[in-house]
C-alpha cells in the first residue's frame, strides 16, 4: 500500500506540474497577445486626394501598428510573412479604411475600389509627393524573404472612385480617431488646376469640404463656435460668475456685449497672427483664464458679503468683462486655429461666423441660467447667500485649475529679453493703451445711458 501511495503521489505531483506549466504558458500567450494588440499612443497618417477626369484617387499611408485587430501571418520571432499576408492585409484595409472613410461628390457618397496596396518600409520617403507615392504603391511588392516585424511597417493603399466630373464639389470624412490615442492626419488635395491644398488635423474633424462655398464655411463655423462655448466648462463658469448678481435686461446686455467684444478682438488678432507663437503662450493664457474665474468669483463673495453687489456695479463689471474677455478670446483662438484651414477662401467670414456661434451659445446659456437663478434665489436660498455659495464652489474648482495650469506654465523657460521680445511687448502695450482709451470713452457714454433706477437695486439677504 505504501508503494501504491508513493506512485499516486508522484503521478499527482507530475500532473500538478503539467497543469502549472500550461497555466503559465497560457498567461504568457495572453500577455503577449495583449501587448501585440495594444493600441499605439501616436499614429501619423499621410493621404492624397486627386480627382482626375472620371476617376478620383485617394492614396493613403497608414502604420500597420494602428491596425491591431487583424491577425497577420508571421514566421520566426514575429516577422511578417509577406508571401501569405495578402488576405490579412485586405481584411485590415476593409476594417480600418474602407469602412471608416467616406468620400462625397456633391453630397453623394462614392463607392471605393482598392486599386492597389503595398507594404512599405519605415525608411521609405515616397509620400513626399503624389507622383512618387503613386509609383511606390503600384510598384512590385517587397521580397517575401525580408525579415520585417509587422507592427513596424506601413501599408500604402490606392482607392479609386468613379465620379461625374473632376470639377465637382468633393468632401471626405476620415473616422480614424480610434486608430491610436493621438492620430495626426496630413491630407493634400490636388485640384485639377494643379494647385495643392494641405490640411493637417487630429482625430476626426467631421466632414471636410475641400473647397467650401461661403455659406458652407459660415454654417460650419457657427456650429463650431456654438459647441465650443457649450463644451468649455471654464468659459461657462466665468460667464456664470460674470452675470450672477445681474438679472435685469439692460445690465446683462451691457456686460455680455462687453465680454463678446473683448473676446472678438483677441480672437481675430490671434487668428491673423498678431500674437506670440511661442510654446509658453497657450499655457499662459489657460492659466490667466483660471485666474479670471477665481477673481470674479472672489469679488462676488466679497461684494455680496458687504451687501454692495447688484446692478449698481454694472459700470465696473462691464470693464472687467471686456478685459477678461480679451483673455478668453485667446483661449477661443486655440480651438479655432486648427479649424481655420477648413475655411477655404472665406477666412474673414469664418472668423465672424465662429464669433456668432459663440454669441448664440452664450445667449442659449443665459436663457437657461437667468431664469434658473431667479427661481433658486426666490424659492430655495436668499440671493446674497446663494451668490456666496455658488461663487465659493466656483472658486474651489478654478483654484485647482489655476494651480495645475500654472504648474504646466512653470515648465517653460522665461522668454529671453531680446529685441524681438521687446518689440512684441511694445506692440502689445500700444494695443492695450488704445483699448484703454476706447474703454474710457465708452464708459463715459454708458454712465449717461444707464437708467438711474437700474443702479439702485441691491441683492436682498
Amino acid at each position: 500500500m505504501g508503494e501504491t501511495k508513493r506512485v499516486r503521489f508522484h503521478r499527482f505531483e507530475g500532473l500538478r506540474r503539467v497543469v502549472t506549466a500550461l497555466v503559465a504558458l497560457l498567461a504568457c500567450a495572453i500577455a503577449f497577445g495583449a501587448a501585440a494588440h495594444e493600441i499605439p499612443n501616436d499614429v501619423k497618417i499621410n493621404a492624397f486626394f486627386k480627382p482626375d477626369g472620371q476617376r478620383a484617387y485617394l492614396l493613403m499611408r497608414v502604420p500597420l501598428a494602428a491596425m491591431v485587430e487583424v491577425e497577420y501571418p508571421t514566421r520566426g520571432p514575429g516577422y511578417l510573412d509577406l508571401a501569405r499576408a495578402d488576405e490579412a492585409l485586405r481584411g485590415a484595409i476593409k476594417l480600418y479604411l474602407t469602412d471608416n472613410i467616406t468620400v462625397f461628390e456633391s453630397d453623394a457618397p462614392l463607392t471605393p475600389r482598392v486599386a492597389s496596396f503595398r507594404v512599405s518600409l519605415p525608411s521609405d520617403k515616397s509620400f513626399g509627393s503624389y507622383e512618387s507615392a503613386l509609383v511606390n504603391v503600384q510598384g512590385p511588392p517587397l521580397p517575401g524573404t525580408m525579415d520585417l516585424y509587422w507592427n513596424q511597417q506601413f501599408i500604402d493603399v490606392l482607392f479609386e472612385y468613379p465620379i461625374q466630373s473632376d470639377r465637382s464639389e468633393f468632401a471626405i470624412q476620415l473616422r480614424v480617431d480610434r486608430f491610436a490615442q493621438k492620430v495626426t492626419t496630413t491630407l493634400r488635395f490636388l485640384t485639377p488646376d494643379g494647385a495643392t491644398r494641405a490640411f493637417e488635423f487630429h482625430g476626426d474633424p467631421g466632414v471636410i469640404v475641400f473647397d467650401p462655398r461661403w455659406y458652407q464655411a459660415a454654417m460650419s463655423f457657427v456650429v463650431s463656435g456654438f459647441w465650443h462655448i457649450l463644451e468649455g466648462i471654464d468659459h461657462l463658469l466665468f460667464l456664470l460668475c460674470l452675470v450672477l448678481p445681474f438679472r435685469r435686461l439692460r445690465p446683462l446686455v451691457i456686460i455680455v456685449t462687453a465680454f463678446t467684444v473683448g473676446h472678438s478682438i483677441s480672437l481675430i488678432a490671434a487668428a491673423l497672427g498678431f500674437v506670440p507663437d511661442a510654446l509658453w503662450f497657450p499655457p499662459l493664457v489657460e492659466t490667466l483664464i483660471a485666474v479670471t474665474i477665481v477673481y470674479m468669483a472672489l469679488e462676488n463673495i466679497v461684494q455680496a458679503a458687504k451687501g454692495t453687489l447688484g446692478d449698481s456695479g454694472v459700470e465696473y463689471r462691464w470693464i472687467l468683462a471686456f478685459a477678461f474677455g480679451v483673455v478668453h478670446g485667446f483661449g477661443f483662438s486655440f480651438a479655432l486655429r486648427e479649424s481655420l484651414q477648413f475655411s477655404g477662401e472665406h477666412l474673414v467670414l469664418s472668423l465672424f461666423a465662429f464669433n456668432l456661434g459663440v454669441e448664440i451659445g452664450q445667449i442659449a446659456v443665459l436663457l437657461v441660467l437667468i431664469p434658473a437663478l431667479s427661481l433658486l434665489f426666490r424659492f430655495v436660498v436668499p440671493e446674497r447667500i446663494g451668490i456666496i455659495i455658488i461663487s465659493a464652489l466656483v472658486t474651489h474648482t478654478a483654484w485647482h485649475w489655476m494651480l495645475e495650469r500654472g504648474g504646466q506654465l512653470a515648465k517653460f523657460p522665461f522668454p529671453r529679453l531680446d529685441a524681438a521680445f521687446m518689440a512684441s511687448a511694445m506692440r502689445g502695450l500700444m494695443a492695450a493703451l488704445i483699448l484703454a482709451a476706447l474703454v474710457w470713452a465708452a464708459n463715459s457714454w454708458l454712465k449717461r445711458w444707464i437708467a438711474p433706477d437700474a443702479l439702485r437695486k441691491k441683492p436682498t439677504s
